[in-house]
């Protein structure tokens, strides 16, 4: 499918090159001031970090906001099909002609931006342009230098999971990148602060002190589990017994329960009743999404077997991943097989390790951009001690696993890989 609005982005400022790498505000400074400093002026404005988690965990606030009647500004990242998909404007999908349009208006007062910097500045111009309620903002890559850290008063700063990943970048350590990203951290202003690694915990901690910001731990300050089949989350003030969301897997509660209290602390005109009905209604494409009704999973399907879809790319990811495929494993005992497919730049051993333990085998498939090689892929598993083979593409890596009778098949590793696997689908 024709992508229009990418094509002109791409036109006008160049390829994305990894979110708008190098980090440098002065010039989308430069720009905004130019085009009236437009994100200055945006209603309630909740702004998201982390490593995995951020996209679900604005589905949740989106689809919580939406229940109370509030209308929702929304810029995530990345897309599965269009561009157009990173921009939500008073609860609506940005069309191409409208995107198209505030870009053209950007680069002609500043035509040396990066292209996500021209995402930024279009997401900030057509937020002021529309009236909404609330904001919800997640960042490209880490957080001091990101190209969304120019906002300087949000109502609530968010940080999900920190993990290993964009180590080239973000730093080597955990503590490097948790301190990067809260880089978006804020005098005064509320951090809510999933559940942490040790040394994520306390660099947040230290940057939290250093800013002034009002940190809101989870475990400490605030918290949510799931009991008796219900979402329980809890802060000083109250206590909130939920439904579990639609979105499958352990960590999807996690994620619900996060933009809870999120939403909670940052004084959100939202009932018990919102809070309900919006964490059962969220939907987000691509994250452990079941296959059901296409006629790309059909030949699994007919053997009794299913097939699952994420996006998931690094080893935390993996992780979250490994435990859903143990509970689906405990209700349907199955051969399981991960068809695997990973950008050039990300780290397939951290990956695989996380599933070695609960896949049967595994199959190494190519992207359509910069991709590991598959015989690398499979080397790996092969010294994990997992089954492997490679497949000249997702249809053929398709093909091969339904050899296997009634297999559980996870189709992960890339949002290349999953949007090829949901166009298949719905073709």
């Amino acid at each position: 499918m024709r992508d229009r609005a990418l094509e002109r982005f791409e036109a006008l400022f160049g390829p994305e090159f990894g979110h708008g790498k190098p980090f440098d505000l002065a010039p989308l400074r430069t720009a905004l001031q130019r085009l009236g400093n437009p994100q200055d002026s945006l209603p309630r404005l909740i702004h998201v970090a982390g490593t995995n988690g951020k996209g679900s965990t604005i589905a949740f606030m989106r689809a919580i906001a939406e229940a109370a009647g509030l209308r929702v500004h929304a810029f995530t990242k990345p897309q599965l099909f269009q561009l157009s998909e990173r921009f939500v404007v008073a609860s609506r999908t940005v069309v191409d002609d409208a995107l198209i349009a505030v870009a053209e208006r950007i680069a002609a007062i500043a035509p040396t931006l990066t292209q996500f910097d021209g995402q930024i500045a279009a997401a900030f111009l057509l937020f002021n342009e529309s009236h909404a309620d609330i904001t919800l903002l997640e960042t490209g890559m880490g957080g001091r230098g990101d190209s969304t850290n120019v906002v300087a008063n949000p109502a609530a700063s968010v940080i999900t999971p920190i993990a290993l990943d964009h180590r080239d970048t973000l730093g080597a350590r955990l503590t490097e990148i948790a301190t990067h990203k809260a880089g978006i951290l804020k005098p005064g202003v509320p951090a809510i602060v999933a559940r942490q690694h040790d040394e994520a915990r306390e660099a947040l901690e230290a940057a939290a002190a250093s800013v002034g910001a009002i940190l809101h731990m989870q475990g400490m300050d605030w918290d949510a589990h799931v009991a008796h089949g219900r979402l329980v989350v809890q802060t000083e003030d109250e206590v909130l017994d939920l439904p579990l969301p639609w979105l499958p897997g352990a960590h999807q509660a996690d994620n619900a329960g996060l933009a809870v209290a999120a939403l909670l602390f940052a004084d959100a005109p939202i009932s018990n009743d919102a809070f309900a009905a919006g964490i059962a209604d969220a939907r987000w494409p691509g994250r452990l999404q079941p296959l059901t009704r296409g006629p790309f999973s059909a030949p699994i399907r007919a053997t009794g077997g299913e097939v699952w879809v994420d996006v998931g790319h690094n080893a935390h990811a993996a992780a979250a991943l490994a435990q859903s495929l143990r509970a689906m494993d405990i209700k349907r005992p199955a051969i399981t097989i991960a068809i695997i497919g990973m950008r050039a730049r990300k780290e397939a051993d951290g990956y695989i390790g996380a599933l070695a333990g609960v896949v049967d085998h595994i199959i190494a498939a190519p992207l359509n951009e910069a991709h590991i090689a598959p015989p690398l892929i499979t080397s790996i598993a092969d010294m994990m001690g997992v089954e492997s083979s490679t497949a000249p593409s997702l249809a053929a890596a398709m093909q091969n696993a339904a050899q296997a009778p009634a297999p559980r098949v996870l189709i992960s590793g890339s949002f290349l890989l999953a949007a090829e696997a949901l166009a298949a689908e719905s073709a």
